[in-house]
């Protein structure tokens, strides 16, 4: 009689420090001002370097291989298009027009580039992650979708993200296994809907005390936002991750609204009372926060899995030529 393995959860360990980081923060931080920004694609290497190697699963770190030209390659194409919507701007409306519609042609473009750039430069166990999306469907979520989403008046906007952390999701791989996405266009509209419902509700009641002449109400008011951003900021990423598999393999997110909130407004008063100087501290705190509620149900043991994927190098179909960091959060 065949048997079935329980699932085995490993959860995500970050083991960052923030003294540890504030060295690299502060050097990369001087460093770019001193060089004008140039050094900040450096600066973004030492950063994720750090922060992949901080993160563990199963008793492993990652590793963050990506070269400081290509970045810097990736930010000089943003700064190329930026002047040149700025010397459009400068001679006619027309032609702002014509840069801009040019921009969006190429963007999905360059969207699949950075995508491809950023897995590839991920591995885990000495194993490559990689990007398999077309650029023809990249045209159709990065540039059909968004225009079909501003002709609604943004009634599209959930269905909009669902495809793209579809198309971002499905298309990665790890080794010769593909990740899948499976949280449904119902439940995007789910979360949004209900963020709609509370930012509605939340601006009727500050008109009511307005009309009421209840001032001292009205400051708590900032407070209840925050926790609506929090709500969007947690369940978001819990629905994603949540939808998220690799083969046979689940992820699991299991962020909550208080902790979040809490850990953010602490962050932003520490931030404040310090001149910046927090800023990196409020980052491993967030940062950790995150991963340490994330973690992968694996069927089976997770060694042997990543031991029977295979990765030829040469038939990655990453176009290595072409591919460059463009700073993209999607």
């Amino acid at each position: 009689m065949q048997t079935h393995q329980q699932p085995q959860e490993h959860a995500f360990e970050f083991t960052g420090s923030g003294w540890e980081f504030f060295k690299i923060w502060i050097v990369n931080l001087l460093l770019s001002i001193l060089t004008l920004g140039i050094y900040s694609a450096w600066a973004k290497v030492r950063r994720l370097q750090y922060f992949y190697r901080n993160t563990r699963l199963a008793d492993a770190s990652f590793e963050y291989h990506g070269l400081p030209m290509s970045i810097l390659k990736g930010r000089l194409i943003a700064f190329g298009l930026l002047l040149v919507y700025y010397a459009a701007a400068a001679i006619s409306p027309v032609l702002v027009i014509i840069v801009l519609l040019l921009i969006a042609a190429v963007m999905p473009w360059l969207i699949v580039r950075s995508l491809r750039f950023k897995l590839h430069n991920s591995s885990y166990r000495g194993l490559r992650f990689s990007f398999a999306g077309s650029d023809a469907a990249a045209y159709t979520v990065f540039l059909l979708f968004p225009f079909l989403t501003i002709l609604t008046l943004l009634g599209l906007a959930p269905f909009t993200h669902q495809r793209i952390k579809q198309y971002q999701h499905s298309n990665g791989q790890f080794g010769d296994t593909y990740f899948n996405f499976d949280a449904s266009v119902g439940s995007f509209y789910g979360i949004y809907l209900r963020l709609l419902g509370m930012v509605v509700g939340l601006a009727i009641l500050a008109g009511v005390l307005t009309v009421l002449g209840l001032p001292l109400m009205l400051m708590l008011l900032p407070v209840a936002y925050l926790f609506i951003a929090g709500y969007y900021a947690v369940r978001l990423p819990n629905l994603i991750w949540n939808g998220t598999g690799l083969g046979e393999h689940t992820f699991y997110s299991r962020l909550e609204i208080k902790p979040y909130v809490w850990i953010f407004f602490t962050n932003m008063l520490g931030i404040i009372l310090t001149l910046g100087l927090f800023v990196p501290f409020a980052q491993i705190r967030m940062m950790r926060y995150k991963i340490e509620n994330m973690g992968l149900m694996a069927q089976g043991d997770l060694a042997e899995f990543v031991a029977g994927q295979s990765q030829d190098a040469n038939a990655t179909g990453e176009e290595t030529a072409e591919m460059f960091d463009l700073d993209i959060s999607l």
